[in-house]
């Protein structure tokens, strides 16, 4: 029996959590998908054939899938495995990993720093923070898998420039303006005209910070102007500088300033003499 549960989704990427009960020696009826897609094992292992070539997977093997190949799979250990599945579209493929790229080798080592990027990406996902925290999360776990996978990679539009401090104040204005772009890493990336991975590294460059952590800084200026005006409704705080909803924005401030809403919203209330 296969499970699927989507963890986070955007137009570019989707993130599944799969649970495979299923318990058969013998290899599956082929596949074909139709998607770039990357699978890290959370619990246990299994096997995958493509190209008449098998191949282990577990929690220090992933896999790299590119749309067209036939696959099947075999469960010998049987017990259940546990994966995290990454769909991505071609374009945010190319975005990563460049023009007309494809994986020389699809099994992927799992060192260390790659289990810790795939545990970023989940933890992520529950801040809620999908357009930003989420994004920003996976392209780093993208990069450094493709970095494995396909030869030469590093995509043009993901080496530094002079231009770099441009890109940056560019993407700054867009989320000071509030243009409708800038509510995520992708749409925000398309906007300026560059990658994603670009934007997203620029930003750590340029400013010591990430694009996440930059623009949680300027909504939540914007949250404390609000509640030093007088702002009731945290929901109605929330959903105007477009935290999912009034438990994220509360998560969110108390990491960042160590104090929940309420709590602010006494800190800054004249003290009456």
């Amino acid at each position: 029996m296969l499970t699927s549960t989507v963890v986070a989704s955007r137009p570019g990427f989707c993130i599944t959590a799969v649970d495979c009960r299923d318990d058969h020696t013998r290899w599956s009826p082929a596949e074909v998908r139709e998607d770039y897609r990357l699978v890290l094992v959370r619990r246990g292992r299994f096997r995958r054939q493509t190209a008449g070539t098998p191949a282990e997977v577990d929690l220090t093997m992933a896999y790299l899938g590119v749309p067209g190949e036939e696959e099947r799979f075999a469960h010998p250990a049987g017990g259940g495995d546990e994966c995290t599945s990454i769909s991505l579209t071609p374009a945010l493929w190319r975005a990563v990993a460049g023009e007309d790229a494809r994986p020389v080798r699809q099994s992927v080592y799992v060192g260390t720093r790659l289990d810790l990027a795939h545990r970023r990406v989940l933890a992520s996902a529950r801040t809620g923070d999908v357009d930003h925290a989420v994004t920003e999360e996976l392209l780093g776990l993208l990069s450094a898998t493709v970095g494995q996978a396909v030869d030469g990679t590093v995509p043009a539009g993901a080496r530094p420039g002079r231009d770099e401090a441009a890109l940056v104040a560019a993407a700054r204005h867009a989320i000071g303006e509030s243009h409708p772009a800038s509510e995520g890493l992708l749409p925000l990336a398309e906007l300026l005209g560059v990658s994603p991975y670009r934007l997203s590294r620029s930003f750590t460059r340029e400013l010591g910070v990430s694009l996440t952590r930059y623009r949680n800084r300027v909504r939540i200026g914007r949250a404390l102007d609000r509640l030093d005006a007088g702002e009731e409704s945290l929901a109605a705080l929330a959903a105007d500088l477009g935290f999912s909803d009034q438990a994220h924005l509360c998560r969110t401030m108390r990491e960042y300033l160590g104090h929940t809403p309420t709590a602010l919203r006494r800190l800054l209330t004249p003290r009456q003499s």
